[in-house]
């Protein structure tokens, strides 16, 4: 059963679509559904609307890596990784290198 959170987000997202902890919310409510293109869609706008928000681009890559879209991950990994030295997010530094490093190896 979908999350209920899920239509409160969207209909709160209408009146305020540049509210980056909105998008953020939706994104894990449809993580919890293991939705993972609508998940996906709703940490791409977070970070779209916040480009220095880590939390939210180790979690579009979790969701990344779930949907099965390696190389999409392994770039928001490199992304995510400089965006949370900057911040300073040194557990979400560690997350995105674990979630990177679980990654198969490119075959050349």
């Amino acid at each position: 059963m979908p999350d209920p959170k899920i239509e409160k987000f969207k209909k709160v997202l209408q009146m305020d679509p540049n509210d980056e902890t909105l998008w953020f919310g939706l994104g894990k409510a449809y993580m919890g559904d293991a939705n993972w293109k609508e998940a996906i869609a709703a940490f791409e706008s977070c970070t779209r609307v916040k480009p220095t928000y880590s939390a939210a681009m180790l979690a579009l890559a979790q969701c990344l890596k779930n949907d099965n879209q390696l190389e999409p991950c392994r770039k928001i990994c490199t992304n995510g990784i400089e965006v949370a030295t900057a911040n300073g997010d040194l557990l979400v530094i560690k997350n995105l290198e674990e979630l990177r490093d679980s990654l198969p190896r490119i075959s050349s």
